[in-house]
């Protein structure tokens, strides 16, 4: 199983939120999780695209890459 790494004050805020309760920080971790998922989906997409066995495949991946970055399709090559 692969390992992720996320932001000591991330960290603080979930255990906080976990351990002592205090869930001022709600929407902050919520927002701080979504960002740290979003980094690893454009990782594992980056990644397909440079290691896919086949064209057809590095093609689709990079497509999904770039639709998730949110670059224009006018602006790709």
């Amino acid at each position: 199983m692969k390992q992720v790494q996320i932001s000591e004050d991330l960290f603080l805020s979930l255990i906080k939120y976990h351990i002592l309760e205090c869930h001022n920080d709600k929407e902050k971790i919520v927002k701080m999780l979504k960002e740290k998922y979003d980094s690893i989906v454009n990782r594992n997409l980056y990644t397909r695209y440079k290691t896919a066995p086949t064209e057809e495949e590095k093609e689709k991946a990079r497509q999904e890459y770039l639709d998730r970055k949110g670059i224009h399709s006018s602006f790709r090559w």
